[in-house]
C-alpha cells in the first residue's frame, strides 16, 4: 500500500512501514522499520529541518515526490529509486524478488533490497542493499579510516570506531548525490562492483538521508544544513601546537614554551597530555608534580600560549570520585562480571556521558580544576571502549562491542564540554577527540587521526583520512606529526620522515606536532601517574640543526598563512567547506582532478603535493584544469590541465598559487 500523508510519502506491506520525507534542499530522509513506526530519534539530524515545498504525484501504479532537484520514485510493490533534475538514476534498491513481475529485475532468489533478520533477545540486523548504477562511480567520505585510499568504489568499511579509526557514514559520490546512514550501530559499508550494502547489528529502524547537487560543494553545503557546522575556530587554532607524550611536570613544561620564546618561534597552545592527575577519574592536576597551575597558566598567556589538558573518561576505584559516582549511577555497568572497563595504570570504569546528569557531574569537576583557572580547551582521550552502557533516551544497555562508541560516546563527550562551555560563556569551543559521528563537528571536534605508526606507509594513509574527513563533513582534523609510535628523534631515517610530515603539517587544518619517541624516558617519581613514562624529546630542535632550520621556515610559514587560515576557517563554520580540499571538491569539472588521490587544495587557492616517500627527488604534480600555477618555490608558472614533474629536496615540498584566468 503506497499513499501520501502530510507531505510524506508512506509505504506498508506486510509488517514493513516506510516513509519517505521531504529534508532540506533537494534531500529526503528515508525510514523503515518492522512491526511498529520508525522511531523517532533523529540522531546526526539535529539541525532544525529546513522548509521546502515539493510535490507529490501519481505516476502509474507508484508515485514520485519531487524536491527540487531530487526526485523520488517509489512502486506500488516498495521499490525505490532517485533520479536528478536531468533524469539521470542516482539510487536503486537492489531488489531480486517476485513481488513485482513486471520489474526488469524481478528474481527467483528473493533477497531483499532492506533486510530485517530479527537477533535473538530483540532489535534486527539490518541490511540496506543498492544497486551499484554505474561501474566507474567514485565514492568519497565515510570518515577516518586506516589505508591509502581516497576513491571507497571497492572498499569494505567497518562501522565502528577503534583508536585511529572513526567512522562518519556520510558518501559523496561522483555521480553527484550524498548519502548519510543515520544509524550510530556497529556495522559494515560495502561499495562493490554490484552492490552496495549498508548494515546495522543491531536495530530497530533503516534510517539514511540522500540528496543531490551539481557539484561536491553544493551536496556539502546541503549536507552541514542539516547535521551542524563546527564553530569559528579560535585564534589559537590558527597556529603552531606543540605537545608529546608526556610533560612529566609543571617545570618541564613551561621549560618547553620559554625556549619557543626565547627562539623567536610562534607557538600558540601547548599540551599537558595524560596522567597528570593523582588518579583516573580525579580531574585535577596532581599537586606533587604541578604545584602552582594557576601560576604556570598565567605565565603561558604572558607568552601568548594557550595551554590544553588531556582528559580521559576513565574512574580508578580508588578514586576520590569513584564512590559518589556509583552510587548516583554515573559509571557504566556491566550484564555480568567485574566492572572493569579498561585495566591501564589501574582498574577503571568509564563515566556513562549517555546520562544528562553525569555530564553535568564530569563538568563540574572540569571547570573547578582546568577552566576556572584559565585552561579553556580540552582534549578529551575516548581510549578503547570495551564496556557495557546504558542509553537513557530508549533505556536500553549497549554491550561493549555492540556499542564501540556509535552516535553515543563520540557525541556525548563532546556535548558534555561543549554545553557546558557554552554555558561558562566560553563561545569558540575546540573538543581535540580520537572519534567523531556524523554531527560532532557541532560540539567543537578537531578530530585527531590516532596512535598511528612513524612510517611512510602512515603518513599517506593520513592524507586518505584527512580528506575523507572533510569530505563526512567534519573539516577540522589533525594528525601526530612524524606519527605517534616510536620514532627515535637522533635517527636520520626518522628525521627525513618527521621533516617531511612536518611540511605537510604546515598545510593541515590544525598543526600539532605529537608522538611518543624513543628512547623512554626513566621513571621520575614514585606517586599518581609518575610510574607512566614519557618519551624522548620531541621539540622542533630536538631534531639537529639542519632539521631545525627547515621547521622554522615553515612555523613562520604556516604563522604568515594566519590571515588566510583563518578566512578558510570561516568557510567551514559557514557553510560546512572543508579546509582540506581534495582537487575534485574545487575543480569538479576536470575530469583528471576526480582521479587524483595525494595531492590536494589547502583553501582555494592553494595546491599541496606533500612527499610520501622517502629518499624523494622529484614530485609528479597534476595541476588542474582553467588555471596557471605558480610554484612558491621559485614563482615558476605552469600552465594547469598538465603532469608536471618537480624537482623535491629536503628542505622543499610543491605548493602551488591558483592563478585566475580570467
Amino acid at each position: 500500500m503506497l499513499w501520501e500523508q502530510d507531505g510524506k510519502l508512506m509505504y506498508h506491506y506486510d509488517a514493513e512501514t516506510m516513509v519517505i520525507e521531504p529534508w532540506g534542499m533537494n534531500s529526503v530522509r528515508v525510514r523503515a522499520a518492522k512491526m511498529a513506526k520508525p522511531p523517532q530519534e533523529d540522531w546526526a539530524l539535529q539541525m532544525e529541518k529546513p522548509q521546502v515545498k515539493v510535490e507529490i504525484r501519481k505516476e502509474g501504479s507508484g508515485m514520485s515526490m519531487i524536491n527540487g532537484k531530487l526526485a523520488v520514485r517509489v512502486t506500488d510493490g516498495g521499490k525505490l529509486m532517485m533520479f536528478n533534475q536531468k533524469g539521470e538514476l542516482l539510487l536503486e534498491e537492489y531488489w531480486r524478488n517476485r513481488r513485482d513481475l513486471t520489474d526488469p529485475k524481478c528474481s527467483a532468489i528473493e533477497v531483499e533490497a532492506r533486510e530485517f533478520r530479527p537477533n535473538t533477545g530483540g532489535d534486527y540486523h539490518v541490511t540496506m542493499r543498492l544497486e551499484s548504477v554505474d561501474t566507474n562511480e567514485r565514492i568519497y567520505g565515510m570518515g577516518q579510516y586506516q589505508q591509502p585510499y581516497l576513491n571507497l568504489k571497492g572498499a569494505d568499511l567497518e562501522l565502528a570506531h577503534r583508536n585511529s579509526q572513526a567512522s562518519v557514514p556520510f558518501a559523496i559520490s561522483s555521480l553527484g548525490y550524498g548519502l548519510l546512514w543515520n544509524n550510530p550501530g556497529v556495522g559494515r559499508a560495502v561499495f562493490g562492483k554490484n552492490i552496495t550494502s549498508f548494515e546495522a547489528y543491531g536495530t530497530k529502524v533503516l534510517d539514511y538521508w540522500f540528496t543531490c547537487g551539481d557539484t561536491p560543494a553544493e551536496i556539502e553545503e546541503q549536507y552541514a544544513a542539516v547535521t551542524g557546522t563546527v564553530p569559528m575556530m579560535p585564534e589559537y587554532g590558527l597556529g603552531f601546537w606543540q605537545c608529546k607524550l608526556r610533560y612529566q611536570t609543571q617545570e618541564e613544561l613551561l621549560s618547553v614554551a620559554r625556549e619557543y620564546k626565547r627562539r623567536g618561534l610562534p607557538l600558540d597552545l601547548i599540551v599537558i597530555d595524560f596522567f597528570h592527575w593523582p588518579k583516573q577519574g580525579e580531574w585535577k592536576f596532581d599537586p606533587v608534580y604541578w604545584p602552582a597551575p594557576d601560576n604556570m597558566v598565567r605565565e603561558l598567556k604572558e607568552m601568548g600560549v594557550e595551554l590544553m589538558v588531556s582528559i580521559w573518561p576513565t574512574v580508578d576505584k580508588e578514586s576520590e570520585n569513584f564512590g559518589e559516582m556509583l552510587e548516583k549511577g554515573y559509571l557504566i555497568r556491566t550484564e555480568r562480571g567485574v566492572r572493569v572497563g579498561l585495566d591501564f595504570e589501574g582498574a577503571t570504569i568509564h563515566c556513562d556521558v549517555t546520562n544528562p546528569e553525569a555530564r553535568k557531574f564530569l563538568w563540574n569537576r572540569v571547570k573547578k580544576n582546568y577552566y576556572d583557572k584559565g585552561i579553556r580547551v580540552f582534549w578529551l582521550d575516548e581510549a578503547e571502549p570495551e564496556y557495557t552502557a546504558y542509553d537513557y533516551d530508549n533505556y536500553r544497555y549497549y554491550a561493549g562491542t555492540d556499542l564501540e562508541i556509535g552516535n553515543i560516546y563520540p557525541v556525548d563527550y563532546a556535548r558534555t564540554f561543549y554545553e557546558g562551555m557554552e554555558a561558562a560563556g566560553q563561545g569558540n569551543i575546540v573538543n581535540l577527540l580520537r572519534c567523531a559521528w556524523a554531527g560532532s563537528q557541532r560540539y567543537g571536534a578537531l578530530v585527531w587521526s590516532g596512535d598511528i605508526a612513524s612510517s611512510f606507509d602512515s603518513m599517506r594513509n593520513q592524507l586518505a583520512a584527512g580528506l575523507n574527513m572533510g569530505l563526512a563533513g567534519i573539516p577540522w582534523w589533525t594528525t601526530d606529526i612524524g606519527g605517534f609510535h616510536g620514532g627515535d628523534p637522533n635517527d636520520p631515517k626518522f628525521r627525513e620522515l618527521f621533516v617531511r610530515w612536518f611540511q605537510w603539517g604546515a598545510f593541515c587544518p590544525v598543526m600539532r606536532l605529537h608522538g611518543d619517541r624513543e628512547p623512554r624516558q626513566p621513571q621520575y617519581g614514585t606517586t599518581g601517574g609518575a610510574h607512566c613514562r614519557s618519551g624522548a624529546a620531541n621539540e622542533v630542535w630536538s631534531y639537529g640543526d639542519g632539521v631545525y632550520e627547515i621547521c622554522k621556515k615553515y612555523l613562520e610559514l604556516r604563522e604568515k598563512m594566519r590571515p588566510y587560515t583563518r578566512k578558510l576557517m570561516a568557510e567551514a563554520h559557514e557553510k560546512g567547506t572543508p579546509v582540506m580540499r581534495t582537487l575534485f571538491y574545487e575543480f569538479p569539472e576536470d575530469k583528471t582532478a576526480w582521479t587524483v588521490e595525494d595531492e590536494y587544495c589547502y583553501g582555494s587557492e592553494l595546491l599541496v603535493a606533500p612527499i610520501l616517500e622517502a629518499r624523494a627527488v622529484t614530485r609528479n604534480v597534476y595541476l588542474p584544469l582553467g588555471n596557471s600555477w605558480i610554484l612558491t618555490d621559485n614563482d615558476m608558472i605552469y600552465e594547469g590541465g598538465q603532469w608536471i614533474t618537480v624537482p623535491v629536496t629536503l628542505d622543499t615540498m610543491p605548493v602551488f598559487r591558483r592563478k585566475r584566468i580570467d
